[in-house]
C-alpha cells in the first residue's frame, strides 16, 4: 500500500517540531496542558510501565505495547488510545541516532469529555464498541492538523490559556466522532458500565497500598461483584487483583529508583506484608531481584545519561 505523500510530509513536520522540544531532554513535558512530548534514539527491550488516560502519537519510528495477553502496535499510521490508567509491557522497536523514536502524548480527565459531550450535537461514531480499555486508530489529516497546532503552542506561552483549551477540544470532538469514538464515549457518559469501572480503576489508583478487596471496587462501581469483575477484566484484559499487583510493584519500582529505598521499605509502602513474597513476584515480573534490577537500571541511565 503506497503513503501518503501529504501524509508523510505532515508526520515529518510534526517529527521535526518534537525534535526541536526534545533537545535537552529525552522526555519533555510542554507547557500546554497534558502535552508531553519523548524522545528515544535506540530500539529497548519490553519495559513494564503504565499508561494514563490520554491519546498517544508517533511521528517517527513505532511502539508494541502488551496489555495482558493482547498487543497493540502504533506508529506514524496509527495512535494509541488508553481511557484508563493500565499496566503495560512498551516496547520500542524502531529507533537509531539518525531516525530516533519521536513520540507525544496528550492527558485528559472524563469532565473534560462529558463536558463537550453535553455541549455538542455529536453525530454518531464510526467505529465498532469494544470493552477493552485501549486501542489504536488511523491518523487522520484534521488529528495531525489539532496535534501540530498544539505544539506549535509551546513556543507561544502568552497564547496557550486561549487557544490551547479550543485545540484539545477540537482533539477530542475528532476523536469522539472517530472509530474509537464509541469507547470514549462510553468511559465519559455518567451511568454506564464502562464508566462505573473507570471510576472504580481511578479510585484503585489512589488507595492501591491499602488493603483492597474485589468487594470494595465493586462498591465504588455500584455493581455485583461478578458484574464487576467480568467488566473490569473485558476493560483491563487482566483481574483486579492482577491488577493490583502489577501496579504495586511499578510503584516499588519507581521508589526504588528515584526515593533510593531498600526493597523491603519499598514493598511495605507499597501495601505487602511479606518482604518476600515482593521480591518473588517482583523477580516473575521483571526476571531479576529487585536489587539486581535496579541497579541495572541506574547503569543503563547513567550510560544514557538520563
Amino acid at each position: 500500500m503506497k503513503t501518503d505523500p501529504v501524509h508523510v510530509n505532515n508526520m515529518k513536520h510534526l517529527a521535526s517540531s518534537i525534535s526541536k522540544l526534545t533537545v535537552h531532554d529525552d522526555y519533555c513535558p510542554t507547557n500546554v496542558p497534558g502535552l508531553t512530548v519523548f524522545k528515544k534514539i535506540d530500539a529497548n527491550i519490553p519495559m513494564a510501565g503504565a499508561y494514563e488516560p490520554s491519546v498517544c502519537l508517533i511521528a517517527q519510528g513505532a511502539k508494541r505495547v502488551q496489555l495482558g495477553e493482547e498487543t497493540f502496535f502504533y506508529d506514524t499510521e496509527h495512535y494509541l488510545f488508553s481511557g484508563v490508567h493500565l499496566p503495560v509491557v512498551a516496547q520500542v522497536t524502531e529507533a537509531s541516532a539518525e531516525h530516533p523514536y519521536l513520540g507525544l502524548k496528550l492527558t485528559f480527565d472524563y469532565q473534560e469529555i462529558t463536558q463537550l459531550m453535553a455541549d455538542s450535537q455529536l453525530p454518531p461514531p464510526k467505529g465498532q464498541r469494544s470493552d477493552r480499555g485501549m486501542a489504536t486508530g488511523k491518523l487522520t489529516p484534521a488529528l495531525i492538523s489539532g496535534f501540530q497546532r498544539l505544539l506549535d503552542l509551546a513556543y507561544e506561552s502568552t497564547n496557550i490559556p486561549m487557544l490551547a483549551p479550543m485545540i484539545r477540544r477540537e482533539i477530542f470532538y475528532r476523536l469522539l466522532v472517530g472509530e474509537q469514538g464509541e469507547k470514549l464515549r462510553q468511559l465519559a457518559a455518567m451511568g454506564t458500565q464502562t464508566h462505573q469501572v473507570a471510576k472504580a480503576i481511578a479510585w484503585l489508583k489512589s488507595q492501591f497500598s491499602q488493603h483492597i478487596k474485589v468487594e470494595d471496587l465493586a462498591q465504588v462501581a455500584n455493581m455485583g461483584v461478578s458484574t464487576f469483575h467480568h467488566h473490569f477484566r473485558n476493560m483491563t484484559a487482566m483481574s483486579p487483583l492482577q491488577y493490583i499487583k502489577q501496579i504495586r510493584l511499578q510503584e516499588a519500582r519507581r521508589l526504588m529508583l528515584t526515593e533510593h529505598l531498600d526493597a523491603a521499605t519499598a514493598a511495605f509502602q507499597v501495601g505487602y506484608e511479606s518482604p518476600s513474597q515482593f521480591s518473588r513476584e517482583y523477580g516473575r515480573m521483571y526476571g531479576r531481584s529487585p536489587a539486581k534490577d535496579v541497579n541495572e537500571l541506574r547503569y543503563k541511565l547513567a550510560q544514557t545519561g538520563n
